[in-house]
C-alpha cells in the first residue's frame, strides 16, 4: 500500500501526493486510535514520513494516549520533524517507541531538540535506529537538560567509545535516569571505562544493560570499580556476551560481595569456566540480594556447577538459576540435585543443552520427589530419550505441588517416553503441572494421542488445564 495523507495543517513542504482513498481511510482509523486509547501499537504499519506527519496532529494536546509505538514504519530524519510543535504541547504521553526506523544521527538530533521542552515522556525507545556517536552525543546533551526521562533504550545501534563517553558525561549531570539500555553496540573496554567514570558521580541509575559490547576483562574491571563507587542502588546488571573470562569473573565477584542492592546478574555467553564459577560462588556466599543469576553458556563443567550448588545450601534468596549451554553432564546434574532436594529456594531452574543425559534426568527426577520450590524446569536438548522421560514420569506420579512447567523439547523422546508421561498425568489427580513441552521430539500420532488423552483426563477429573505442546 502507498501511504499518503489528507489535507492538513502539518504537511511536508512541497509534497504533492495524490490522496489514495484506502490509505487515507487507514490513516484516519489510526488517528482515531490515538485519540481513543491509552496505549496504541502502530508498529510495522509502514506508513513512512508522510503518514507520521498526518498522525502527529492527533498527538498535539492529546489528553488520552500515554503509550505509543511507531516502531518499524520507515520513518526517516525528515519524518521526525512532524513531532515539532506536537511533543512540546503534549503533557500526557509517557512512552514513545521509534525503534526499527532509519532515523540516523540527524533525525536523533532533531528529536532531542524537540524533547528538550517535553516534561512528560518517561520512556524513550530508539533501538535499531542507525544511531551513531553523534546521535549519542545529542542524547547526552538532552539528558543534561531533561529531568523526566527514566528509561532510555539505545540497543543495537552503532555507538562507539566516543558516544559512550558523551553518555557517561551526561550521567554525571543527570540524576533522574533509572534504566540505560546499550545492548549490541560497540562500547568496548574504552567505552566501559568511560561509563564507569559516569557511574561514579551518578545517584539515580538502577539498571545497566550492556549485552554484546565486547568490553572484555579490562572493561569489566573498570565497570565494577565504577559500580562499587556508584551512590545509587543498582538492581540489574547485564554484561552478557562480552568476552569475559575467569579473570573478569574475579572483578565481578568482588563487586557482588559488596553489593546490597543487586537483584539480577546476567553473565550469559561469556567464558568464565570452572575457575570463574568458583569465584562467583564464593561471592554469592556473602551476597544476600541477588535473586536471579544467569551463568548460561560459560563453559562451566561439573566442578564449577558443584561450587554453585554448594551456595544454595544456605542461600534462600536466589530464586532463578540459569545454567543452560554449559557441559555440566550427569555429574553436574547430580551435584545440583543433591543440594536442591532439601535446600535452597530456587523456583526456576534452567538446564537446557547441558549434556546431562538419562542418568542426569534420574538425579533430577529423584529431587522432584522431595523439592517443594521448583516451579519451572527447563531440560531441553539433553539427550534424555525414553529412559530419561520415564524417570521423570515416575516423579510426576508423586504429589508435587510446586512444579507447574516442564520443558522436555529436543530430547529424542519417542512414543514410549510419551506413554510413560501420559500415564503419570493420569495417575496423579493432584498434578500441578500446567505446561508440558515435548516439541521437537520423535513422537508419532500414537504418542501425541496418549498425551492428549491424558490432558483431557486430567481436565475431566479435576478441571485443571494442562497445556501440552508437541
Amino acid at each position: 500500500m502507498n501511504w499518503s495523507f489528507a489535507v492538513g495543517t502539518n504537511l511536508l513542504p512541497g509534497l504533492k501526493a495524490k490522496i489514495d482513498r484506502e490509505s487515507k481511510q487507514k490513516l484516519n482509523e489510526f488517528a482515531k486510535e490515538l485519540r481513543t486509547f491509552r496505549s496504541v501499537d502502530m508498529s510495522g504499519r509502514n506508513f513512512g514520513d508522510e503518514g507520521l506527519f498526518f498522525l502527529s496532529e492527533s498527538l498535539g494536546y492529546n489528553q488520552t494516549v500515554e503509550e505509543v509505538s511507531f516502531a518499524a514504519n520507515g520513518i526517516t530524519a525528515e519524518g521526525i520533524k512532524a513531532f515539532d510543535g506536537v511533543l512540546q504541547s503534549n503533557i500526557v504521553l509517557k512512552t514513545l517507541d521509534l525503534s526499527g526506523n532509519p532515523i540516523g544521527d540527524e533525525g536523533i538530533k532533531s528529536l532531542c531538540d524537540i524533547l528538550a521542552d517535553n516534561a512528560s515522556i518517561l520512556k524513550l525507545q530508539l533501538n535499531s535506529t542507525d544511531l551513531g556517536d553523534e546521535g549519542a552525543k545529542a542524547i547526552a546533551e538532552l539528558l543534561k537538560k531533561n529531568s523526566s526521562l527514566r528509561v532510555l533504550e539505545l540497543n543495537n545501534n552503532m555507538i562507539d567509545y566516543s558516544g559512550f563517553t558523551g553518555l557517561a558525561g551526561a550521567l554525571l549531570e543527570n540524576n533522574t535516569i533509572r534504566n540505560l539500555h546499550l545492548n549490541g553496540n560497540y562500547g568496548g573496554a574504552l567505552g566501559a571505562n568511560a561509563l564507569a567514570k559516569g557511574l561514579e558521580g551518578n545517584k539515580s541509575l538502577r539498571e545497566l544493560h550492556l549485552h554484546g559490547n565486547s568490553i572484555g576483562d579490562e572493561g569489566v574491571r573498570a565497570l565494577m570499580s565504577g559500580l562499587s563507587m556508584h551512590k545509587g542502588k543498582t538492581t540489574l546488571l547485564d554484561i552478557s556476551n562480552n568476552s569475559i573470562s575467569a579473570r573478569g569473573a574475579f572483578y565481578v565477584a568482588e563487586y557482588v560481595k559488596k553489593s546490597k542492592s543487586l537483584l539480577w546478574l546476567n553473565l550469559y555467553m561469556n567464558d568464565i569456566g570452572d575457575e570463574g564459577a568458583e569465584k562467583i560462588a564464593e561471592a554469592l556466599k556473602q551476597n544476600r540480594s541477588i535473586t536471579t543469576i544467569d551463568l548460561g553458556g560459560n563453559n562451566i563443567h561439573a566442578k564449577g556447577v558443584t561450587d554453585i550448588a554448594q551456595v544454595l545450601k544456605d542461600n534462600s534468596v536466589i530464586t532463578t538459576l540459569e545454567l543452560s549451554y554449559n557441559p555440566i553432564g550427569p555429574d553436574g546434574a547430580k551435584a545440583l540435585s543433591e543440594v536442591l532436594k532439601f535446600n535452597g529456594n530456587v523456583n526456576t531452574l534452567k538446564l537446557g543443552w547441558c549434556q546431562i543425559g538419562a542418568k542426569g534426568a534420574e538425579f533430577i527426577a529423584d529431587t522432584l520427589k522431595y523439592n517443594t520450590t521448583i516451579s519451572v524446569l527447563d531440560l531441553r536438548a539433553n539427550g534424555l530419550k525414553d529412559e530419561g522421560a520415564a524417570c521423570l514420569a515416575r516423579s510426576l506420579k508423586v504429589v508435587n505441588e510446586a512444579l507447574t512447567s516442564l520443558d522436555l523439547g529436543f530430547n529424542e523422546i519417542r512414543d514410549d517416553g510419551a506413554f510413560a508421561i501420559a500415564q503419570a498425568l493420569k495417575a496423579n489427580e493432584d498434578v500441578a503441572v500446567t505446561s508440558l513441552n515435548l516439541a521437537n521430539n520423535f513422537l508419532t500420532k500414537f504418542g501425541q494421542s496418549a498425551l492428549t488423552d491424558a490432558r483431557d483426563h486430567v481436565y475431566e477429573m479435576s478441571e485443571k488445564e494442562v497445556n501440552v505442546f508437541f
